[in-house]
């Protein structure tokens, strides 16, 4: 476990170290687009985010191969290659689509092929676990397609859902740390080296997220783009492959404890926490795809019409439909991994539907500000103190950052000396003279 989290802590540094850098490139590049109609962000913001979650990656594995009991992982398995191969190739493309905005097609096309390079290098599913029937096993066709099926809809499940600041990377971290837990389990308690690049993955994973999230919260400084989208999308599919298809489900259970799980308790079997972990953007990918087919647009044409996009619009502020979509893939995930390990147990299914109410619930107050006590005033926000507070702190000069957006002022798009800009420099007070049309 040390090991584990020394990897994690070391990805998720250099991650936050270079992401400053990365911004700073992408703004001197141009990466930093107009806003469009389907936006939510009111200023220019940088992308490229993804360069810095990718050097990361690379850290993280460089980390582990040094490592003592970690190195085996290397040694015995060719799944760290596969998933470093894929998941450069991935990146360049995303890059360059953040630059150059490529044709989704293009994209589909280099996500295949990246899926396909993992495949030839061994990360891969060998077999198929179903419920009352056993493990199945699959040809080296079928298992090449069910693995790139896998990998294209974990990466545009996670790409659909990239919408609001922060919110891509805190549900992928989410998942990755309910993986991390149901991996390590099956890794450290049944004894399976096989569990043991699934683990990696998904610790590297968290440091990844984890060292981007401080950039990217409202308001972000800096998106991951396609690069860091579909690159984290791509890690998490290969954890789930390789703990779906490497770990042979018999080897965990023998006997009548197999069978009876089997037929009572299929969310043992490792096929169906790696998809609950991306039920919330699989869905939001499906809902999608029907929305627009039925439209009689193409399922790759943006529109305002994802899960956080009706959150905003039913009354949410930014930050409070971002924590809601949190607070539903932490169910999922968790309430799958805690019934995994304890099924039998009641109260673990009347906390999932008491924690469920609770989320309908905030879904239907859209406009409930929570203040805080008096006592924890000075430790919130202004947004969450009480209207004597507010007017205390509204007669001092606060920073801009600390005004809550409902009472800031519309930011016009194309307006330079926005977000991108402050990074190079200060933001100026007023614009140039020359760009408004007069002269000094």
């Amino acid at each position: 476990m040390r090991e584990y989290l020394l990897t994690l802590c070391i990805t998720a540094a250099v991650t936050y170290l270079l992401t400053g850098p990365v911004r700073k490139f992408a703004i001197v590049a141009g990466a930093m687009p107009e806003i469009r109609a389907r936006d939510v962000h009111r200023e220019p913001t940088p992308r490229l985010g993804g360069i810095a979650m990718f050097f990361g990656l690379c850290a993280g594995l460089l980390v582990a191969d040094h490592l003592t009991n970690l190195n085996e992982v290397f040694e015995k398995s060719n799944e760290p290659r596969a998933l470093l191969s894929g998941a450069a190739l991935i990146w360049l493309i995303g890059v360059l689509d953040d630059k150059f905005e490529i044709d989704a097609l293009i994209k589909l096309g280099g996500q295949m092929i990246a899926a396909g390079v993992m495949v030839m290098q061994g990360l891969t599913i060998l077999w198929l676990p179903i419920p009352s029937v056993g493990t199945v096993a699959l040809t080296q066709w079928q298992g090449t397609l069910l693995t790139v099926a896998l990998v294209v809809i974990t990466i545009n499940a996670v790409n659909f859902v990239d919408g609001l600041d922060g919110l891509a990377s805190g549900m992928v971290c989410i998942a990755a740390a309910a993986f991390f837990m149901y991996a390590y389990r099956i890794w450290y308690s049944y004894g399976i080296e096989a569990a043991a690049p699934a683990t990696l993955f998904a610790a590297i994973l968290m440091g990844m997220c984890l060292g981007f999230l401080p950039h990217n919260m409202h308001p972000a400084r800096i998106f991951m783009g396609d690069s860091g989208s579909m690159l984290i999308g791509l890690v998490l599919a290969a954890g789930a492959i390789s703990i779906t298809g490497q770990v042979d489900p018999d080897s965990l259970f023998g006997g009548s404890q197999r069978q009876a799980v089997h037929q009572m308790v299929p969310v043992y079997i490792p096929l169906l926490l790696p998809l609950t972990i991306i039920a919330i953007p699989a869905a939001d990918l499906v809902l999608a795809i029907v929305r627009r087919t039925w439209r009689g647009q193409s399922p790759f044409a943006a529109d305002r019409g994802h899960l956080h996009h009706r959150l905003l619009e039913i009354g949410h502020s930014h930050s409070r439909a971002v924590l809601i979509m949190y607070f539903w893939s932490a169910l999922i995930a968790f309430g799958a991994l805690a019934y995994s390990v304890n099924s039998a147990s009641m109260w673990i299914v009347l906390g999932i539907v008491f924690l469920s109410a609770i989320g309908l619930l905030l879904l239907l107050l859209p406009r409930f500000t929570p203040r805080a006590p008096r006592w924890a005033e000075h430790f919130v926000p202004p947004r969450y103190r009480r209207r004597r507070a507010v007017a205390e702190t509204a007669s001092t000069p606060a920073h801009p950052a600390a005004v809550d957006d409902e009472q800031r002022p519309p930011v016009v798009a194309g307006v330079a000396g926005v977000n991108g800009a402050t990074a190079l420099g200060a933001r100026p007070r007023f614009l140039d003279r020359r760009k408004a049309g007069t002269s000094r």
